[in-house]
């Protein structure tokens, strides 16, 4: 959950975050387990989890503690804190049912995509551990790379220097200069793909959605295996249907 920087931070603020991503690593966990998975006292690991329960960010239940729902009114304040974040996640499930396919809304923040919303319409559509507020790398996902791709020179290389260019399958792309040349062409036309780049036998398409100002916004994408999005309809018609999508939505932000 937390970032690694020069900044000066609070140890005690770390702390109380590394609390919560354990247990929810953990699925929930007592004193002694969470002491020992954090390598502190028990009676420190105490101390943390009655003040997050007395915050309501945790709750006991029996002998275990579980993260609480408070982060469900966090994590819906955030969800919609833009009105842009508001329209592209209700247009989502729309596109999911146009297309029958796994649809996603993606922003960035901190150098990673964040699934702000993701839906699936038909019951053929892929099934994958893409919940809302997954973390992905940007530059092995369609969404991600139609994201970089407006992004200054600069920015590209501080988010690379940062978390790098893991490949997460044979096809990813782990070489700088390559992913600035696939960059450029999607700045180009405006549509990014993932071909089996960060899930064998998946296969993506990508698109930015621009805010008024001219900033990315995040952008739409719509995955499904390589076997159903291939040829024309990996190509052309999926691009089109996102494209005109997001260009209503900008509409929409620009004029509303």
């Amino acid at each position: 959950m937390g970032q690694q920087g020069t900044k000066e931070t609070l140890s005690t603020v770390h702390r109380a975050f590394e609390v919560i991503d354990t247990l929810r690593e953990l699925e929930g966990a007592r004193v002694t387990e969470l002491a020992t998975e954090l390598n502190i006292a028990p009676s420190t690991a105490y101390k943390y989890l009655a003040t997050l329960e007395r915050e309501g960010c945790v709750v006991k239940e029996g002998d275990e503690y579980q993260v609480g729902l408070e982060f469900l009114d966090i994590g819906t304040y955030v969800k919609y804190r833009k009105k842009g974040y508001y329209l592209c996640t209700q247009k989502v499930s729309e596109i999911a049912e146009e297309t029958g396919e796994r649809v996603q809304f993606v922003v960035e923040e901190h150098g990673r995509g964040i699934y702000l919303d993701t839906e699936a319409s038909d019951e053929n559509a892929v099934k994958m551990d893409r919940r809302d507020g997954v973390h992905r790398y940007l530059h092995s996902t369609a969404a991600g790379k139609a994201i970089l791709a407006e992004l200054p020179q600069h920015r590209i290389e501080e988010i690379v220097d940062n978390h790098g260019l893991p490949a997460e399958t044979d096809h990813t792309i782990t070489d700088l200069n390559e992913l600035f040349d696939e960059l450029k062409q999607i700045r180009k036309d405006q549509i990014a793909y993932n071909d089996e780049e960060s899930v064998k036998g998946l296969r993506a398409v990508g698109v930015p959605v621009f805010q008024p100002n001219g900033l990315v916004l995040g952008a739409f994408s719509m995955s499904a295996p390589s076997h159903r999005l291939q040829g024309q309809r990996f190509r052309e018609e999926i691009p089109n249907i996102l494209l005109g999508h997001a260009n209503q939505i900008e509409l929409n932000l620009r004029y509303s």
